[in-house]
Parts: structure tokens; sequence; C-alpha cells
């Protein structure tokens, strides 16, 4: 990972990164020459947080970076850094203000991701050094993070059901883990009738991708994420406007896929299954109709009120044959709907859980790690919403009252009572640049549900 290298013995061939807020400054700048205090007036800095200076020595070499920051937010401290200073290695001085260095260098390293399949970067980003027990730590969660940004930003048309599988069967390949898929009408053989009607509009089969690793007396872990690779809305189409990003609705899969990716590595003593359902939601004379009523895997009829609700089809299938696995948890991460993006907004996804212990443990981790999460009730007198007057129930509602909540209801209803189940509905997306955060593709949950993962298994 270029963007962070590991701290030599001596630092004097790299510059000192000095963080201070307005509280400190004035001690900060006694600590400082005549001259990088004119600098400093002259320049306007006061320490304010998202702000810095660059100090040189008499020869005109930069020696020092003073850095604003607000010590509630660690993971921004830096984040804007690696492409706003010069190139070259920094470090964090001994002067800094307490906190949280680890969080502070993810910030940087977040900071300094560059999507660059179709065109050359710009400049490569300032280096930070860190201590080497941060860098082991880090180097992980960085390369899973940049997976999950590089799979959602990749366009359609190179990350189709096929290219997804793809990255699933070199996930196993690196880890030796075992592979099966399923392409097609091989769906309907095996009794997967929802992914099916969902994809089969496509030139693109749909496909259902299963990994399987781990010691068999190990408990069993099942991550589910849905891999719509493109989403129209099927026959109930989207506008132009929602339709512009929906390369991004496999981005649930994307992080089912870097949080398998980070289990294996970690050598977490779980028994692993991630399930992919992968599709493309298209429009052709086979394209899955409203009204339409589907038998699930589970046997529960479903009348299609919408195909544009066609992220939970796709996932009902996948939970069951979880299900039958019999897990110790199963955790599913979907882009599944607008509706938690309004109660939420884009940087917050919504955690929905069926065992109260759990979602306490996991919002703790999530708020430790800096990756936070939101949780929403599993209010159950709402499935009243998803009533059908021919079908056991419906995919959608007429109402646009709570459905964040009627969809988790729906998936709900697919996991047997007392199984432990975890849902994420993530925006998978940074609608604009931030510090840390480039526009485009982004990991959210990742981070949190790994550590929570940590937490619950240990050996």
């Amino acid at each position: 990972m270029s963007i962070l290298l590991a701290r030599p013995s001596g630092e004097r061939h790299s510059i000192a990164i000095e963080t201070t807020d307005a509280a400190h400054f004035a001690a900060c700048r006694r600590r400082l020459s005549a001259p990088q205090r004119r600098t400093l007036a002259d320049g306007g800095f006061t320490a304010a947080p998202g702000t810095f200076a660059m100090l040189s020595d008499p020869a005109g070499k930069l020696v020092r970076v003073l850095v604003g920051i607000d010590a509630r937010e660690p993971l921004a401290a830096l984040a804007a850094l690696p492409y706003s200073l010069p190139e070259g290695d920094y470090h964090l001085a001994a002067e800094c203000l307490p906190g949280d260095s680890l969080l502070q260098a993810l910030g940087w390293a977040l900071g300094g991701y560059q999507f660059t399949r179709y065109r050359r970067p710009k400049r490569a980003p300032a280096r930070l050094a860190v201590p080497a027990a941060q860098l082991k730590q880090l180097r992980p969660l960085l390369q899973a993070t940049s997976q999950v940004r590089d799979l959602v930003n990749t366009p359609t048309e190179d990350m189709g059901p096929q290219q997804l599988a793809a990255a699933i069967k070199q996930l196993a390949k690196t880890h030796k883990a075992r592979l099966r898929e399923w392409v097609g009408d091989d769906l309907l053989k095996a009794n997967f009738p929802t992914i099916h009607a969902v994809g089969r509009a496509s030139h693109r089969a749909p496909r259902l991708v299963e990994l399987s690793w781990g010691k068999s007396g190990d408990p069993r872990l099942v991550l589910v994420g849905k891999g719509v690779c493109f989403d129209t809305g099927g026959l109930d189409l989207k506008t132009g406007d929602g339709m512009r990003n929906m390369k991004k609705d496999m981005g649930g899969a994307a992080h089912a896929i870097a949080l398998a990716g980070l289990v294996m590595q970690a050598q977490l003593p779980v028994r692993l299954t991630l399930l992919v359902p992968a599709v493309e939601n298209a429009v052709s004379g086979n394209a899955l109709r409203p009204g339409d009523v589907v038998i699930t895997r589970a046997g529960h009829s479903v009348e299609i009120d919408n195909t544009d609700a066609e992220g939970r089809l796709v996932l009902c299938d996948a939970l069951a044959y979880a299900a039958e696995q019999k897990p110790d948890l199963i955790v599913d991460f979907a882009t599944l709907t607008g509706a938690a993006r309004v109660a939420l907004g884009p940087d917050l996804p919504a955690l929905f859980a069926n065992q109260q212990a759990m979602a306490t443990a996991l919002l703790a981790a999530g708020e430790a790690v800096g990756d936070p999460l939101w949780q929403l009730p599993l209010w159950r007198p709402y499935r009243r919403m998803l009533e059908s007057p021919i079908a056991d129930f419906a995919n959608g509602s007429a109402s646009r009252h709570a459905g964040a909540i009627t969809a988790a209801l729906y998936m709900e209803r697919f996991i047997p009572d007392g199984m432990p189940w975890l849902h994420l509905d993530t925006y998978a997306w940074n609608d604009s640049d931030r510090p840390g955060r480039p526009r485009g593709g982004e990991a959210m949950g990742l981070r949190a549900m790994f550590a929570f993962l940590g937490q619950r298994y240990t050996r």
C-alpha cells in the first residue's frame, strides 16, 4: 500500500506533521522561528479544522506542516493531505495533539485513493510513515476498502454478473476456498426461482455464486451480498436521473466479498459461506411483470408489486439457502432502499437486527473504528403494508411510508425464528468529493462489521 509506509528508525528523510487546534495554537507558535511565525500570520492560519500551513527552514526547504484538526473527528484530520501536500514522505510529529493516530493514518490512506482503471492518475499521493504495527493492522482494511470502491466504480459493461463472479473466484483462489456457481436455467433446477426471475431479461445470465472456507468444527458464518450489477428498474423503469448511478447496485456484493476476504485473511475461527446472487435487472420480452407471482425457494408465494424492488427478491432466495445451513449468524449487505437514504442521508447505513444484543455490539464496534451505523426497527406491525390479495405477501407496497423497514421485514420472513441475522441497507456511494471520501463507490459498514466479527469469533 504505497499511501502508507513503515516508519524507519530515523525520521530525517520525512517531513513532520504537527496537529493542533485553536486552544493549543499559541503554544505551537512559540516553538517556531520568527520567519515561520510570519509565514503563519501572512497566510492567515488559525488552526481551524481542515486547514494546514507549510513551514520551511532558512534554506527554503519544507520541514514541518501544521494541520488544524477537530479531535472529535480523527478520521477526517489528515484525509485531505495526500493530494494537497507536495509528493514525498511525512510522519506525525511527537508534538501532535493527543488523539487516535490509527484512525488519523486510516483517514490519510482513504484520502489517497484514486480509481485509475480508465485514466492515469494526475499525481502520486504524499505518503505517511506509520509504525510497523499500525501498518500491519491498516493494510488489510485499506485493501478491502479499495476493493469495494473499485468494484462499485467499475461500469456495468466491465462489471456484469460474470465479472462479479470472477472477483469471487479470484478470492477463492487466493484463500484456497471452495466455489460453486449456478448460472441461467441451472438456478431453476436448483430452486432459486426469484434470482432467475429478476435476471432472466438480461442478455447476461443471472447466477448465484457460493464460496466456502474454514474448518468443519467452527461456527458457521454466512455473508450475503446483493449483486444487482445494473438496475433499470425493470418494467417499472427508473427515470434517467434514478438510473444514472445504478452500476453501484452491486455495492452490497462488493461489501460481502471484501468482508469475506478480511475474515479469511485474519483466519477468524469460522466456517465461512459467501453468497452473491449476481444479476442485471433489465427490460426485454421475458422481463418480470408487475402483478406476477413467484414461488420463492422458501415456498412463499410473492406478488410482484414493483419490479424495481428487485433486490429483496434476489436476496430472499439466497437468505433461504443460507438459513438451510443452520448458521451461527447471517449477515447481508444491500444497496436496498432509497427510503434509508431519505431517513439517514448518504453517510449512515441503516442497520436491522433480530437480536438487540448483537445490534448494540455492532453499533459500538462501528463507533470505535470510525464507521458508524444507525439502527432502525423491525416494526412487525408494518408487515400489513406488504399484504397481497392473491399471494402470501407482496414485494412492495403502494404506501411510501417506512420503505426501509418494510424491505427489511420482507427479508426477515426468510430467516427462521431465533436465527441471528444482521441486515445493512447501505448506500455504497459518495455523491461528492470530501476529504477521505472521494466521489464514487464507498465502503460503509465494512470496518464496523469486521470489528464486530473479530469480537464475536475469537479462539
